[in-house]
């Protein structure tokens, strides 16, 4: 059923692993994900460990293959803190409008993340993600709660081969499996975000910032978003 290797082999290559003070911390916090669902500084531990493993590296070559996200990392391109006041002023058709609405009706922060200090790739990527974290929900309509989130990971999965998407998503399932709750549910609302991840454009390539103003039919038009049974709104 196995390759046939040999013991020693597996001791080897396990032995030539270094486990960091942040891994230990990471499998902390992915044992208590899975005994405590809700628990957040668990899932910032989570990517704290994923993001300077080669796994990531891989990950990012993968993203870099698609040039308009190369000349992003180039760039290390970021935006200041949404303005979720001014946004909510913008037309009602808009990705700002709608972004805030979303931000102000789950009475949610721009600011909720830990700090980003970029670094290197690894660093940059974490931040870009958690700046455009609520801009995804908005653009894919995927809700803040749970089913919500759990599109999401998926999502990135499919567009980003994220790593840490791969970990919370199977410490969900591992939690739910203790809970002893059917997984029919979660395996559903899995491949709902995994498939509108696989058909959507490059979300990371996006300026998001730069185009407030922009309706968001349009925003998903040309990002072929369609709105279906997975979506929110």
């Amino acid at each position: 059923m196995f390759p046939n290797v040999k013991n020693s082999s597996i001791i080897n290559a396990n032995m030539s692993q270094t486990v960091t003070p942040e891994l230990l911390k990471g499998l902390q916090g992915f044992i208590a994900f899975i005994n405590d669902g809700t628990d957040i500084e668990a899932i910032f531990d989570i990517a704290a460990a994923c993001a300077n493993h080669e796994v990531t590296a891989a990950s990012i070559t993968y993203l870099k293959s698609y040039p308009e996200i190369a000349q992003l990392f180039e760039e290390q391109y970021t935006a200041p803190t949404p303005n979720l006041e001014a946004l909510i002023k913008l037309p009602e058709d808009s990705l700002g409008f709608a972004y805030a609405s979303h931000m102000q009706a789950a009475n949610l922060s721009p600011e909720f993340f830990r700090k980003v200090e970029v670094q290197d790739d690894a660093s940059y990527l974490t931040l870009r993600m958690r700046q455009t974290h609520d801009i995804w929900h908005t653009v894919t309509g995927f809700g803040a709660d749970s089913v919500g989130e759990i599109q999401l990971l998926a999502f990135q999965l499919a567009q980003n081969r994220s790593p840490f998407a791969v970990m919370l998503i199977a410490a969900i399932t591992l939690s739910m499996i203790k809970q002893h709750r059917d997984l029919n549910p979660l395996f559903h609302v899995i491949q709902q975000g995994y498939d509108l991840g696989y058909q959507a454009k490059p979300f990371l390539a996006q300026k998001w910032e730069e185009a407030w103003e922009k309706p968001l039919f349009k925003w998903r038009e040309e990002l072929n978003v369609s709105l279906g049974e997975a979506n929110r709104t």
